[in-house]
Parts: structure tokens; sequence; C-alpha cells
């Protein structure tokens, strides 16, 4: 798919209209996929799936194998005969332009409690609900025990829990399988109406001709069902706790680096059966989308250890990651890497070879172009056909907010390098589509021209991000032309039934609206 010219549009779930408080994978979804289809996209581009944790960061799940819960569409339950318009009620009033999670969760949690309550009052569900717990128990088992022990535990971390369950003895683990029965089997039945929603949601969007890229953060929380369940595989002291975190030092977002936090991979551990793990992680993504953006793709060949009782992530050392040895298990079961490499920020040399040397294509953002001088590998001219290019990405502002706030000085560089008198974000769209790059992914924020207060993420800010949703006039047919005129003229659009183009050079026609 990334070896020809093709685009597409980011967008979370979360960010979808719908009637409950945050984007879901009802008429909401639905309706962006036709957005998507009449503008002549071919990629839909999402965050990570899991169940989200601190701080609601899809880069913080409570595990590395489940979904969220919270994105389930409860219209699709009630056609199913599991909720009534007055259970529907529940949720009203809730905002329509943003998330406010406290309110989505405890609301939407009781509309899902009540939909469970009524599925298992039918015989027949009890075996459907069987198999999928069969059927996914590698990872379910654990993951459905710990959420049921996190609300048993008033939601402390799992290294705050009793001692015999925080280390899971053999004993203990028995009783509150027993002790919890149910609050488990209530997991398992959230995770299996997800999948049927996003099973029917990805089956609309290949049926539409275009394909699902979805987002892995190298690293999971310590506060997970993949930690607690396989302390063995990451650095930790005899109580679970991090001996070291993950981070990266000082760049572009922050002075002090970022302190993600998270534990630090056992390495030689994983290698002795072949990172089963994370193969077994890989399956499972790979099973609801079509490619895979990796992120923290230096982390591979080297990755920022800190000591877990820094403060921030200035004092910290590389240390050598798995490097190719990872890549050739990955590619033995999986064939040829179905990989996006993320290497933006500090990059050193290892890290390009490694991507070069597995022929992973990498990134580039428009918005990081112009702050240094012609040799700045994300402007256009220093491009190669092998990347994914993006205007901005999640923890980018969006292109309005991001060139209001420019120095004149940046502000005079980007038009003269643009070159148009359009508007700043359709300036950087059409820039990016006109470029050799294989693909581009635009995020929904710069097609909507929307400013500062419609960004998602804003690394380093503790709280107030992944909130940002859109709604559904907004999607406006003009826009959708007007974004498949781009993407006709710079050859990406892939008419149905039609031949993939090669990446040739081409005569663009610069038609101003």
């Amino acid at each position: 798919m990334l070896d020809r010219r093709r685009s597409g549009i980011l967008c979370h779930p979360t960010s979808l209209p719908s009637a409950y408080g945050i984007g879901d994978l009802g008429e909401g979804a639905r309706q962006f996929i036709s957005f998507l289809a009449a503008a002549g996209q071919n990629i839909w581009q999402v965050l990570p799936l899991g169940p989200t944790g601190y701080g609601d960061s899809p880069y913080q799940p409570f595990s590395a194998f489940a979904s969220n819960p919270l994105l389930i569409n409860p219209d699709s339950l009630a056609d199913d005969g599991l909720l009534t318009r007055d259970d529907l009620a529940m949720c009203a009033g809730l905002p329509a332009d943003h998330v406010d999670y406290g309110q989505v969760i405890e609301r939407k949690t009781k509309l899902l409690q009540r939909s469970y309550v009524r599925y298992i009052e039918i015989p027949d569900n009890w075996d459907e609900l069987d198999r999928f717990r069969i059927d996914n128990q590698s990872w379910l088992d654990d993951y459905a025990l710990f959420m049921a022990l996190k609300q048993r535990f008033n939601w402390s971390s799992w290294v705050d829990w009793p001692s015999g369950i925080a280390l899971r003895q053999p004993d203990q683990l028995e009783h509150w399988r027993s002790e919890l029965a149910d609050q488990i089997a209530f997991h398992c039945y959230l995770q299996m109406q997800f999948h049927k929603q996003w099973s029917a949601v990805r089956n609309l969007v290949h049926a539409s001709g275009i394909r699902l890229i979805g987002d892995m953060p190298i690293f999971v929380g310590h506060d997970s069902a993949d930690v607690w369940a396989h302390r063995e595989l990451f650095l930790l002291d005899d109580a679970g706790r991090p001996t070291v975190v993950a981070g990266v030092p000082p760049d572009y977002f922050s002075p002090t680096g970022q302190l993600w936090g998270n534990p630090l991979y056992n390495w030689p551990r994983l290698r002795q059966d072949g990172y089963a793990w994370w193969i077994q992680r890989l399956k499972r993504i790979l099973s609801q989308v079509d490619q895979v953006r990796l992120d923290h793709f230096r982390g591979f060949a080297g990755y920022w250890e800190v000591r877990a009782s820094e403060t921030t992530a200035m004092n910290g050392r590389w240390v050598k990651g798995p490097g190719r040895a990872f890549f050739d298990a990955v590619s033995r079961e999986f064939g040829e890497l179905p990989i996006i490499a993320e290497d933006l920020g500090l990059i050193s040399a290892d890290v390009i070879a490694l991507r070069q040397e597995l022929g992973l294509p990498g990134m580039r953002v428009l918005q990081f172009a112009f702050d240094s001088d012609a040799a700045n590998e994300h402007l256009p001219h220093n491009w190669e056909r092998d990347l994914v290019v993006y205007t901005g990405t999640h923890d980018n502002d969006t292109s309005v907010g991001w060139y209001a706030q420019l120095s004149p000085q940046v502000r005079a560089r980007v038009q003269a390098y643009l070159g148009t008198g359009d508007a700043i974000n359709w300036s950087m769209i059409r820039l990016a589509l006109n470029s050799v790059a294989n693909t581009v992914i635009i995020p929904l924020q710069d097609i909507l021209g929307c400013g500062t207060e419609c960004r998602l993420n804003s690394p380093g800010k503790a709280s107030g991000n992944w909130t940002w949703r859109y709604q559904a006039g907004m999607l406006r047919p003009e826009l959708a032309d007007r974004l498949m005129l781009l993407t006709n003229q710079s050859r990406r659009y892939l008419r149905p039934g039609s031949v993939p183009v090669e990446n040739k050079p081409i005569v663009l026609d610069y038609q101003e609206f």
C-alpha cells in the first residue's frame, strides 16, 4: 500500500460526532468514511485503540491488547434490543464539541452495564461470549481480571493492591477470579461488543476502497494488565515498581525532555522466546488495521533510560535497543513488515541505518520544515519517495494555529517557500500532496481550517488533552470536492477498479480556488 501514491486523513474515533459525549463506531464513523471516499482518500489513520488510562491518553492504555469500550456505539446495542430509548437518555446533555471524560466514563459505563445485564438474560448469548473468551484467552483473561480488580480497589495502581494479588500468587488469582466472576465477564462482554462494531467499521472501510493505518506505542503503561501479568518482561524491582523509565532528552517539544514514566523492557528476556509477546501484540493490532505506525521507532535502535526517581528526563542515558534481531523475528512471522517507522525527534545514524536496512518508510512533518535552513530534512525538496508525510501530527498544533504563532522571520520563510496566497492550511495540504512522497496524511483539523483551540494533544501538558471533537455539519461537500481536486491533480486518487499509478514525475495544473 505504501509504495504507491496515496493520501488520507488522521482522525481518532474519539473525535467523531455522536450523541453520547464521545466519538464512537456508529453513524459518525459511517459518515466520516463517506467523506473520505467523496474526497478521494485512500487511508484513514487512527491513534491507539486501547482502553485509556492516565490522562485519557491513547498512549497510556490499561492494555496493549484490549480496545476502548467508550468507543462502543449505544445505538447499535439498542438495535440489538440491549438498550431502550430511556437508557440512551442517560447520556443526554453531554458536550458535542469536546469530550468531558469524567462525565462520559460515569454515564456510558452505566449504560454499557445495563446492556450487559440484558445480554446475559438470554442463555443463547452465553455461548457467543464463551467463544469470544476462548478465542482471545491469551490476553483477555488477564485484562478482564485486571480491570475488575482495579474497580474493586478503587482504581488504585496494581502495585498498591494487596501484595498477594499484586504479585499474582496462584491462590489469590483463583480467589479473585471466583470473587469477581461477573465483573470479569462484563469486561469480556465489552471487548466482544467493540470487536463486533469495529469489524463492521473495518468492512465498510475496505468496501469503500480505503485502508486503515493504526498506531502502536513502543512502550506500555506501568499500570496496565501487560506489566502486571508479565513482570518478567520489564525492568522492575521485587515489588513491581520500575527501576528505570522511558522518555526522551530535551527536544523540539520540551527543554527538559519528556519523562514518559513507562517501564522499560527486559530485552534479553524477550529475546529468549523469540520476542513472543511482541509478536502476539503485532498480530493483535494487525487484526484491526492494515498497517501500523510504530511510535518511537528510534527506541529499537537505542532508547533514553532515566532513573525512576528523576523528576525530568534531562538526566538519562542512551541504551542500545534490540535492533535488527527484533525485526528479523517479526519478519519471520509476517513476511513483509507492515510498519511505518515514526522516526521524528533526535535521530542518530544508527536509527537511520536500521530503518533503511529494513526498508521501512519514515516520517516527515511540514510544520518542522521552516525553523532552520534549506538542508532541513522536513522541507519537501529533501524528501524521498519512501516517506509518510504529514502537515502536522496529533502532537502538533493545527496548521492555522501553528502559523499564527510563528515569529515574523519564520513566517516570511514559510511564505517564501509556499509562494501562494491561499489559506495556510490549504497551502500546506497542497504542498504535501504535490510532493514526491508516496503517502500523505492530513489531520482533519487542517482540512476544516481549525485553530489552536482544536489541537488534540500538547506534549508535556498534564491535562486537557485528547478532548477535541468535530460536529457532523462540519464535513461540508465543498471540502470533499476541494480535497478531491487536489488529490486527483497530484495523482493520489485511486478510482475503484483502476490500476494504481506508479510514483513518477508529474506536471501539475495549479488551479486556484
